[in-house]
């Protein structure tokens, strides 16, 4: 199958210095590298929220960069330190950011990230079917 890379423009020389992409476009799904709460200059906030919001941008504009937005995501998974001591919050702020129908989310908490001072990566899997426009759903009850 083929492959194809995504990269915002903000994110070009990052991604190339680091050797890595940040996302990838693999059949109908775009499978988004983790996500940190660095900002754009790399300084890793010491504010959780700011943390959570960042990476949730960022997020954003990788999605956006595949013609996608938050509403493609059918799967996430989250890595945390200290997940209970900022569930709340994160929580909050992510159904900032998603709608229903949510998309299947696993938290974990972890020992460590490989960024200094992050305290939460967000790993996404988002659909290609989302960019294209869906067909009028008819009723599939028998007895209407």
């Amino acid at each position: 199958m083929a492959k194809r890379a995504l990269f915002p423009p903000a994110f070009r020389a990052a991604a190339e210095r680091l050797k890595m992409t940040p996302a990838i476009v693999s059949g109908d799904h775009v499978f988004l590298t983790g996500t940190t709460g660095s900002d754009a200059h790399g300084h890793m906030p010491d504010d959780p929220e700011t943390q959570f919001r960042s990476a949730f941008d960022k997020i954003g504009l990788v999605l956006q960069a595949g013609g996608l937005t938050f509403d493609a995501i059918v799967e996430m998974t989250t890595y945390h330190i200290g997940l209970r001591d900022h569930f709340p919050l994160f929580d909050r702020i992510r159904l900032e950011y998603l709608t229903a129908p949510y998309p299947a989310w696993t938290a974990v908490e972890v020992a460590g990230l490989r960024r200094e001072g992050a305290i939460v990566e967000i790993r996404v899997i988002a659909t290609t079917d989302a960019a294209r426009p869906t067909p009028q759903s008819s009723s599939t009850n028998p007895s209407a």
